[in-house]
């Protein structure tokens, strides 16, 4: 795995985790539908002057390397944005109303099974899942757990809502696997806020009281989350995704865990407690185990490289 596109998950990790208190700032004054319509619609918006600068750096050509058309390739591009933007309103949405229903604990341990299902669903597509990153999983899932849960685990109707939210949110990082290769990602991630943005009014309008005041009072977390954690961070997901094992990226992302207490106890003065810590330090050593090469892949590109040099 390229350290780039480790440090560029890592970011997406780092502002999903720091956006967590504009996120409950902004809920107090809008609902679930509104907030993820409007703050998306906000990334799509932040990501057009970026789309505009870099196609006037890289114009398109008429054929791609690999001989497709710009037609062709427009259409997966529309068909990746469709797709992500079904997935990530399902799963934003299902989270927003599960947190209703649920402590904030139970909520983020259940929300982060997503990092085991990512490799089971992946075993249906045929992704090769080596023995240390089912161990990096299993070291996660005991770090969330110290990290998460404070209290007596129980089943209720916001726990059932947020593990759906988990499961759709492992299709979304598999969905973006797939078409991350073959598509430009800044233009996906525009087009899927897009999508969640325009399946949200309707919603928002059946469900919801949505008032200018309300939207006023909620500018800034509205700013902060759209511009960068819809906007930058879901960019950044796109981007560090390609050519990297989703297991792995998905491991990397879930240190939104670790990363939102952090702030917390910076921005917001909570104290981290033990527990907790001892909650991040195993997210952070589960990271480093997912990332270390396999020995036989060393020593197979050891010897390429003498046969080359030789």
């Amino acid at each position: 795995m390229r350290k780039k596109n480790a440090f560029i998950l890592f970011m997406a990790a780092f502002i999903w985790g720091t956006a967590f208190v504009a996120q409950s700032v902004g809920m107090e004054h809008l609902g679930p539908f509104a907030f993820n319509g409007i703050r998306n619609f906000v990334g799509c918006a932040a990501l057009i002057p970026c789309i505009m600068i870099l196609q006037k750096q890289n114009p398109d050509k008429k054929e791609d390397q690999e001989g497709k058309s710009v037609l062709e390739n427009r259409k997966m591009l529309l068909i990746g944005g469709i797709c992500c933007g079904i997935c990530l309103f399902a799963a934003s949405t299902l989270q927003q109303v599960g947190m209703q229903y649920t402590t904030v604990g139970k909520a983020g341990f259940i929300t982060a099974f997503y990092i085991v299902l990512v490799p089971v669903l992946g075993i249906f597509l045929k992704k090769k899942i080596g023995w240390k990153v089912w161990l990096a999983v299993a070291i996660a899932i005991c770090g969330l757990y110290f990290l998460c849960i404070t209290e007596s685990f129980t089943i209720g109707k916001g726990d059932i809502y947020v593990f759906l939210c988990a499961l759709i949110f492992s299709a979304h990082i598999l969905v973006i696997d797939y078409f991350a290769p073959f598509v430009d990602g800044v233009k996906m991630s525009c087009i899927q806020f897009f999508v969640v943005g325009v399946l949200s009014v309707p919603f928002m309008i059946a469900f919801e009281t949505t008032t200018v005041e309300a939207v006023m009072k909620s500018v800034g977390p509205i700013l902060y989350a759209g511009v960068l954690s819809s906007g930058v961070a879901y960019t950044l997901q796109i981007i560090g995704q390609k050519n990297v094992n989703p297991a792995v990226a998905s491991l990397i992302l879930s240190l939104e865990s670790s990363i939102s207490v952090l702030a917390g106890w910076v921005v917001l003065g909570q104290q981290l407690s033990m527990r907790e810590g001892i909650g991040c330090l195993m997210m952070f050593a589960a990271i480093v185990l997912a990332q270390l090469p396999d020995m036989k892949q060393v020593k197979i590109k050891s010897i390429l490289k003498k046969g080359k040099t030789a």
